[in-house]
C-alpha cells in the first residue's frame, strides 16, 4: 500500500512530457506541480485571471488531465484567487513530498546501566 502511494506521489510530482507543459499567457511554462506552485506565487492576479475565471480554470484542467491529481484539480476549481490557488498547490506539493520521506524511527531505549532493582519477596 505504501509503495503504491509512493508511486502515485512520485508520478504527481514528476515532470510532464514536453508536449504537455502548461503554457502561461505571460510566456512562462510549467512542467510539474512544484513549478505550478512557484508560478502561482509569483504571477500577477491579471495573469491568473487569464487562466482561471468564471468560464474556465486552465490550472485545474491541466492538473486533472495531465498530472492526473484529481483531488488537487477539484480543490483548484474552488480557488477563486491566485493566492488561494497558490496555497492549495503549495500544500499539496508539501504533502506529497513529505509522503516520500522515510518515516523516522523512534529512538531505542538504552539498557539501564544503574544497579539492578529486583523486587524483594
Amino acid at each position: 500500500m505504501t509503495t503504491l502511494m509512493n508511486q502515485e506521489a512520485k508520478k504527481c510530482l514528476a515532470d510532464v512530457p514536453e508536449d504537455h507543459v502548461f503554457w502561461c499567457c505571460d510566456g512562462r511554462t510549467m512542467r510539474n506541480m512544484q513549478e505550478l506552485a512557484e508560478a502561482l506565487n509569483t504571477m500577477t492576479d491579471e495573469v491568473f485571471a487569464c487562466h482561471a475565471n468564471q468560464q474556465k480554470n486552465d490550472f485545474s484542467t491541466w492538473v486533472g488531465d495531465t498530472i492526473r491529481d484529481d483531488a488537487l484539480a477539484a480543490d483548484l476549481r474552488q480557488a477563486f484567487s491566485r493566492s488561494a490557488a497558490a496555497v492549495i498547490v503549495t500544500q499539496r506539493v508539501t504533502a506529497l513530498s513529505d509522503s516520500l520521506k522515510p518515516a523516522k524511527k523512534a529512538p531505542r531505549k538504552k539498557p539501564s546501566t544503574g544497579p539492578s532493582r529486583k523486587k524483594k519477596v
